[in-house]
């Protein structure tokens, strides 16, 4: 095997692409594992590492995400294209061991998809897996974990086998904690104002990101329906920012006042303090986002992501700190492998934030040395929404549909969305109010040919991004728009109601509304779709027309899908395997788009 060649190099390089975060846990897990086994290891985002370097790695571990339809993470995209290039060599990777670790969501067709498809990608190029792939989900009961930590026990069996100790070294046990990746000195009162941001003229990205003016926040359900959802509209004169229909905006959220001023009391921290960080080993690059020197107050607030739901890791690291007895066995059994089903219903399931655990846990939070902050809570990620306007209607402004997201749980308090509160409480009347965010290229495109009808089924606020392609097509003078539109009420949460009757009225629109709770029977898109199937099939068949569905994961996609086919049947003529298949080349060859979201 390739990897017995070189015991002598004893290096581990962790690969990971991540979108929400848990894929880099997982990946920085596996790295704390390999420094308690002497490895010389380095965690890095697929698309922060050097491409041409891999050729000479002899030991590497992936931990990858699935996104959307099988889509891979934001933070691997361009390592994905590269490594699909046909011109790679059959032995490029001859050299390399090793393991890939998938994380996914079984209810999403594609389970796994990037995983499994890495996996034999590296195997086409000549590298040797140490490991069959391991496929974490999501919907298991104990989450990816229950897949991980057997994977985990048996993928360092196999390394230690392969790349043995160096002789009188053991294993450093778990009582021993690990160093930070960073220290903290705190500068005296006199230290300067803090480093503001540089004036840069690159395009607006998630390093660069542009302060955009909020020109309106205005809800756009009644007072007395449950849900409050704001139609948001931001100025972006000057950004340089482009988008077409489909394409989505990056907002990068802060944490709310109150709660960065209960963290700072809970860990003794002075939210005007001053700091510097210096990482502990010489490879690891400062934090791109946070200025040098740093308030407690800007480091809390805009990159801590304190309102999160803490993973495993957490309790793990914050049980060495505790002086606590019974705090300390606490967190060690949260933070074992038999201790999950416990750890789920204390945290997961009320969706109990960092913040409020550390408020549970006074003796161990009053104890956290500054220097571990970086190793215990993740930066705040940035979040996406679907931008629902389009530049020809509306010139240097994005706009969205957002839900405000509050529920309730077991817990007192009400549970908040970071991102969406955030938003709805800023005050578009006050001039200084500025969100950074930045444009992102969406999954969905739209035709080109004018003669091509659009389907388009949005149900809530899955409406947005049709609402941006309709003033697109419509500006572009498209006919064949055709909107498929559900909520509960007609009176209450019919967002942009007297924006599609205008063009109704004009002959630009075909609209079919489903308003569930307007009568005893549920009426919902897919219902609608059944009903209006003569003319969903000849758009299909007759006019070559695309068909959108963007909304909320849970049954919505797929009783649209099963609609699709009844039409195909029904109308068509089609067996419901010959439907079955019809559905599947549309998906094909994307005259079938979906984007869902859970």
């Amino acid at each position: 095997m390739p990897g017995l060649t070189q015991m002598a190099a004893r290096k581990i390089l962790v690969l990971f692409g991540s979108q929400t975060g848990t894929a880099e846990d997982t990946a920085e897990r596996i790295g704390r594992e390999a420094k308690r086994r002497h490895f010389q290891c380095k965690v890095e985002a697929l698309d922060s590492y050097s491409m041409a370097n891999l050729i000479h790695e002899t030991l590497v571990v992936f931990v990858c995400a699935t996104t959307g339809q099988g889509d891979p993470p934001d933070n691997m995209k361009n390592f994905w294209r590269f490594l699909f290039r046909k011109s790679l060599p059959a032995t490029s990777l001859c050299q390399m061991d090793y393991a890939v670790l998938g994380l996914g969501d079984s209810s999403y067709p594609k389970f796994n998809f990037i995983a499994k498809k890495l996996h034999k990608r590296l195997l086409q190029l000549g590298g040797n897996p140490i490991m069959p792939v391991a496929l974490g989900d999501d919907q298991h009961d104990l989450g990816p974990d229950a897949v991980i930590d057997p994977w985990l026990l048996d993928l360092w069996r196999k390394i230690l086998a392969l790349y043995p100790l160096p002789a009188g070294l053991n294993v450093i046990g778990p009582d021993v904690i690990l160093p930070p990746k960073f220290t903290f000195q705190f500068l005296e009162e006199d230290s300067g104002p803090m480093q503001q941001e540089e004036v840069t003229r690159e395009a607006p990205s998630e390093l660069h990101p542009f302060s955009a003016r909020m020109v309106s926040n205005q809800r756009v359900t009644a007072e007395s329906h449950f849900q409050d959802v704001r139609l948001i509209e931001f100025d972006i004169t000057g950004s340089g920012m482009e988008y077409a229909a489909g394409d989505v905006v990056m907002i990068q959220p802060r944490n709310a006042p109150e709660d960065v001023q209960l963290f700072c009391n809970l860990l003794h921290l002075d939210p005007d303090k001053h700091f510097v960080i210096r990482p502990t080993e010489s490879n690891t690059p400062l934090p791109a986002l946070l200025p040098q020197p740093c308030s407690v107050r800007h480091l809390v607030s805009r990159y801590l992501d304190i309102s999160c739901i803490p993973r495993r890791s957490f309790f793990e690291l914050l049980s060495y700190f505790s002086p606590d007895e019974l705090e300390k066995e606490k967190l060690q059994e949260f933070s074992s492998a038999q201790g999950q089903e416990e750890l789920y219903a204390y945290c997961n399931r009320p969706r109990r934030t960092t913040l409020e655990v550390l408020y549970d846990f006074p003796h161990t939070t009053g104890a956290i040395p500054c220097d571990y902050l970086f190793d215990l809570i993740p930066r705040i990620r940035p979040r996406a929404f679907s931008i629902a306007s389009s530049m020809l209607a509306f010139p240097n402004r994005i706009q969205i549909l957002l839900a405000v997201v509050q529920y309730k749980t077991r817990l007192s308090k009400p549970r908040r969305g970071l991102c969406s509160s955030w938003l709805a409480s800023l005050d578009p009347q006050n001039g200084a109010v500025r969100v950074p965010l930045w444009v992102k290229q969406g999954s969905m495109k739209f035709p080109a040919n004018p003669d091509s009808p659009a389907i388009m089924i949005g149900p809530g606020t899955g409406v947005a991004p049709f609402r941006a392609a309709i003033q697109e097509r419509v500006a572009q003078g498209k006919k064949g728009n055709c909107l498929f539109f559900g909520c509960r009420q007609r009176s209450k949460d019919f967002y942009c109601q007297a924006e599609w009757e205008e063009l109704v009225k004009t002959g630009l629109l075909t609209l079919f509304t489903a308003f569930s709770r307007d009568q005893e029977q549920k009426v919902y898109v897919q219902h609608r779709i059944r009903e209006n199937k003569k003319l969903v099939w000849d758009l299909v068949s007759q006019g070559n027309a695309y068909i959108y569905l963007a909304g909320n994961t849970k049954q919505m996609p797929e009783a649209v899908a099963e609609a699709l086919k009844f039409v195909f049947q029904s109308e068509g003529g089609l067996s419901a395997s010959e439907a079955e298949e019809y559905f599947a080349t549309l998906d094909r060859t994307c005259r079938f788009q979906a984007e869902t979201w859970s």
